[in-house]
């Protein structure tokens, strides 16, 4: 039963917050003014943006990334194959507290988290910045390709099949124009491929935003990795340049990355791919949002 304690520590929490504090939130927002749009859209590319959908709001999200460029010709430079997908919805309460729940391609997983608006930047500079908690769960759905082969089964126990990350998501926008975030991440593996390795993982997200129109925007992020969680030498940092454009309701994103995984414990702590040697991806995210 520990393996399922930190899926506890993680989500109360957030929920605790949202329930005790509301009424103050709510009586808070009618008397300060706030900054709006420090990023257009949920997702940066990879990363969780501090920003979540709006009161009542339904956001369905596709997050879709194709093969690698270095695949050569015969792929077309990665886009006949290797595509990894997620689907996504996410539902906010009153624009401060979003629940989700997902599903990507690659390793099958399945995803649920919560998001809360803790902090918000204002504009007579009384708060400045912009903080937002994120906690989520992941659980893989795939089998064991070696089972077959060895007669082991790698997920013999539930429990092996899951992962944790939380996120206190910080952000300020600058000017109209520049925004900058910072995602100090927290994973949590409760099966690791070697024996070596370690159950938790820590990194730092760096991502930025840029408007060039009232519509349109480039985007880049940064993932640094700490390397104490495994000695592995065969993960590289997550790095990803985007360009995105808002029309009404919905939000697309075109970037290039070197991340396959669209999960946090997949892109932050193991991505296999390097710029170096062409291992990058086109990929897009396109979301629609339905108000309720």
């Amino acid at each position: 039963m520990k393996k399922y304690h930190l899926l506890f520590i993680i989500l109360f929490p957030l929920t605790a917050m949202a329930q005790d504090d509301m009424a103050l939130l709510t009586k808070a927002d009618t008397t300060k003014e706030y900054v709006s749009a420090t990023f257009k859209g949920t997702r940066i590319i990879n990363f969780q943006s501090v920003e979540t959908p709006g009161k009542h709001v339904l956001e369905f999200m596709i997050q879709h990334r194709f093969g690698q460029i270095n695949s050569g010709i015969n792929s077309l430079f990665g886009l006949d194959n290797g595509a990894t997908i997620r689907f996504g919805l996410g539902y906010s309460f009153n624009d401060r507290l979003e629940a989700g729940i997902g599903r990507t391609s690659y390793e099958k997983l399945l995803d649920s988290y919560l998001k809360y608006r803790l902090l918000r930047q204002s504009t007579d500079g009384s708060m400045p910045v912009s903080v937002t908690l994120f906690g989520s769960a992941y659980c893989t759905t795939q089998q064991d390709p070696d089972v077959v082969a060895n007669g082991f089964n790698k997920y013999a126990y539930f429990g092996d099949r899951l992962a944790f990350c939380v996120e206190p998501i910080i952000a300020r926008k600058f000017s109209d124009d520049f925004s900058l975030q910072l995602n100090p991440t927290y994973i949590h593996y409760n099966l690791v491929e070697a024996i070596t390795d370690k159950n938790n993982a820590f990194a730092l997200g760096v991502a930025g935003r840029y408007k060039l129109t009232r519509r349109m925007a480039v985007t880049a992020e940064y993932g640094i990795r700490y390397m104490s969680y495994t000695a592995s030498q065969n993960y590289h940092n997550t790095l990803g340049i985007g360009w995105e454009i808002e029309t009404g309701g919905h939000v697309f994103q075109m970037f290039i990355t070197n991340s396959t995984g669209i999960a946090d414990p997949q892109f932050m702590t193991h991505t296999t791919n390097s710029w170096k040697n062409g291992g990058i991806s086109l990929g897009f995210n396109i979301s629609r949002a339905f108000n309720f």
